[in-house]
């Protein structure tokens, strides 16, 4: 076995193919068949499934492939070490976000970040699901919300607040609630994924589950929908703070706002050795929206 063929089989394993694969490490395909051929009579077992349209792992290509991400990510992290490239960084950078705020607190910012790191390059994917970032391949994921047990590593970039608000024009209409119960008399908007409203108010935490007549799988269809006026919505500041500011939205019950474990984080593998534009991106961030998130968390 060498490490190349190890970084190779990491990417055909990343990629679900040979073919691109092979154009992003700017190989033939002759070339990376030839390696995983080598890799598995070196290892005594097979680990991919190969079809005509793709390459599957197999269970013991699986296992595999999470066992060898410490090792890539420790070598590319000595690496750096010996040459001294902090702020060299290359290669390539996986980042998952959710859609709204990656479109509105991750990509205009990208720039910055870019133009201090000229050789690296960074693949961008906007999701509202969770995604298993070791089996997809992602270097860092970006989630909202209360973070759960998991075996990844979590670093806290800011805090999130969610509100309840509305519309004036909603108000004017319906009159303004003064207490939960009130809402069973007013329209409310529930959230794209179904998810209850958690609120932390005077009588402690309390757990809604609105029902509306639009259903969307969708959080913007969710934030127009607040802003043309048809109901009451519980949103992150983070995604209407403008709006609030400006008096487009009204805050609705201002003694209810989200529990304080809502969070930003970043997450990523639990490695011994963090590659180095892994910690850097994390950084960049963390100073960008905090200690007090510029959107008024």
């Amino acid at each position: 076995m060498n490490l190349t063929d190890i970084e190779i089989f990491a990417r055909v394993a990343t990629n679900g193919s040979m073919t691109e694969a092979a154009h992003e490490l700017r190989l033939s395909p002759a070339v990376v068949s030839k390696s995983i051929k080598r890799l598995e009579e070196a290892l005594g077992a097979r680990l991919l499934q190969r079809t005509t349209r793709r390459v599957m792992l197999t269970e013991t290509g699986r296992g595999y492939y999470e066992r060898i991400l410490p090792v890539l990510a420790g070598a590319e992290e000595a690496q750096a070490f010996v040459e001294g490239r902090t702020a060299a960084v290359r290669g390539r950078l996986r980042v998952s976000a959710p859609t709204s705020f990656g479109r509105m607190h991750i990509a205009p910012h990208l720039a910055t970040f870019m133009n201090a790191h000229e050789a690296l390059e960074i693949e961008l994917l906007l999701n509202d699901a969770f995604v298993d970032i070791v089996a997809e391949g992602f270097d860092v994921a970006i989630r909202i919300g209360e973070l759960s047990d998991s075996s990844l590593v979590a670093r806290k970039l800011a805090p999130v607040k969610r509100i309840l608000c509305a519309a004036p024009s909603y108000i004017e209409k319906m009159g303004m609630p003064e207490n939960l119960a009130d809402l069973d008399h007013h329209v409310c908007l529930p959230a794209h994924n179904g998810d209850h409203w958690r609120l932390a108010g005077p009588e402690g935490t309390v757990a809604l589950r609105p029902e509306g007549r639009l259903v969307t799988n969708s959080s913007e269809v969710v934030r127009e929908a607040v802003l043309a006026g048809m109901g009451i919505a519980l949103r992150s500041t983070w995604d209407i703070g403008p709006e609030i500011a400006d008096g487009r939205l009204v805050q609705v019950l201002k003694q209810y706002e989200s529990p304080g474990d809502v969070g930003l984080f970043a997450v990523y593998p639990s490695r011994n050795f963090l590659p180095e534009k892994v910690r850097l991106f994390i950084d960049f961030l963390a100073k960008l929206y905090a200690p007090a998130s510029y959107w008024g968390a």
